[in-house]
């Protein structure tokens, strides 16, 4: 029943409300929050058990290490020569871009139709699957020990397991095919600047014996001097190249570019004091051709050299097997589910009721006492 009005508190503690007078609007129904709550817990524990296992497989692998090519092993002693080896595609790849090539389309495409991933999704297009795939599949990189793990979900814990091992699988397969491809690529490069060199290397020494240079002056000729021309020739080709290939890839203003265009005007410097040098020696020897020939003929089989070096150590790699990938742990099939987890369902659910009840309950009993405040002023 209702309390008489006298007995209502002053009008300053109206607005006032203090957390005994919450406890015992919340004791007065004490039942109800004890019996919805549990209710709502079974009920939500019974429509756990509805729900369909889904199974967890993970496996681990340590991702291929960034080796040294044979190419890039040797890049030290080949001086601006290095600026055209990683022009050919040499390129490191950290995990982060394993674990980019596992998420790659060509890969979920290809777990799509080994598994028939369509069909067991229930999807409508390919894009619908692949969608699936993803959001059920996780990828992580250690931070301290560097591996990738790799876990799928899925409702057949033996599907699962396979989907996980054929990710690493996959990643093998894009591992060696990429690698093969970047050393195929440098392999074509340096043989086509194989090949023209040698040409043009035929071509000075037929210049250099038609102007009467013979084995006797070879040996009476100051070696040190044109072998140093015939290195910064070399060095100077090789800078423009790597310019090109720059300017390829990034524009004018790009500090690499600038860089490298600083290089290369040295360079040139250097070369056009020595070819004055050389021409002024060469108005005082044998003949006035004498030292140009001998300087080309000696450029040329300096870079053929260069270049013979480097086509051969392509080839090595060209031979490797792609990058090595170690399984630290295969997915096998689950035993146990991951999802749905009944006791959180349950528990959730309890506390979510209990919540909502006191919430509804409070409500009730300041709406009613709002409601007889406002009578009670009508009276």
């Amino acid at each position: 029943m209702q309390q008489p009005l006298a007995a209502t508190p002053p009008d300053d503690y109206e607005d006032s409300v203090s957390l005994w007078e919450l406890a015992e609007v919340l004791r007065q129904h004490l039942v109800l929050l004890i019996v919805g709550p549990l209710l709502a817990g079974v009920a939500g524990l019974g429509i756990a058990f509805l729900l369909t296992p889904t199974f967890t497989a993970r496996t681990s692998l340590i991702p291929p290490q960034q080796q040294q090519s044979a190419a890039a092993s040797a890049l030290a002693s080949l001086g601006a020569l290095s600026g055209l080896a990683g022009a050919a595609g040499a390129v490191r790849t950290p995990s982060d871009q394993y674990v980019a090539l596992m998420q790659s389309t060509t890969v979920a495409d290809r777990l799509i139709d080994k598994f028939d991933l369509i069909q067991a999704y229930d999807a409508k297009l390919r894009v619908d699957a692949r969608r699936e795939l993803n959001s059920r599949s996780r990828f992580q990189v250690g931070k301290k020990d560097g591996l990738i793990v790799i876990e799928v979900d899925d409702e057949d814990p033996r599907r699962a397991a396979e989907m996980a091992n054929q990710y690493v699988e996959e990643l093998r397969r894009m591992t060696t095919v990429l690698a093969v491809s970047e050393a195929q690529q440098r392999r074509a490069f340096f043989e086509t600047q194989l090949k023209n060199t040698r040409d043009q290397l035929v071509r000075a020494q037929q210049a250099l014996q038609a102007s009467g240079f013979n084995q006797g002056a070879l040996r009476a000729e100051p070696r040190a001097a044109a072998e140093g021309y015939a290195r910064l020739k070399a060095e100077t080709t090789a800078a423009e190249v790597r310019l090109q290939t720059l300017r390829d890839r990034l524009s004018d203003n790009a500090v690499e570019v600038q860089q490298q265009q600083a290089t290369l005007n040295a360079l040139r410097s250097q070369l056009a004091r020595l070819e004055q040098a050389g021409e002024a020696a060469g108005s005082a020897a044998t003949g006035p051709d004498y030292i140009s020939k001998y300087r080309e003929f000696k450029y040329q089989e300096t870079l053929f050299e260069l270049f013979s070096r480097q086509y051969e150590l392509a080839r090595v790699d060209e031979a490797r097997e792609g990058a090595l990938i170690q399984v630290v742990d295969p997915a096998l099939p689950p035993e146990r589910k991951s999802k749905p987890k009944r006791a959180q369902i349950a528990l959730a659910s309890t506390a979510g009721a209990f919540f909502v009840l006191c919430v509804l309950v409070l409500a009730r009993h300041f709406w009613r006492e709002s409601l007889a405040r406002r009578r009670a002023a009508q009276v």
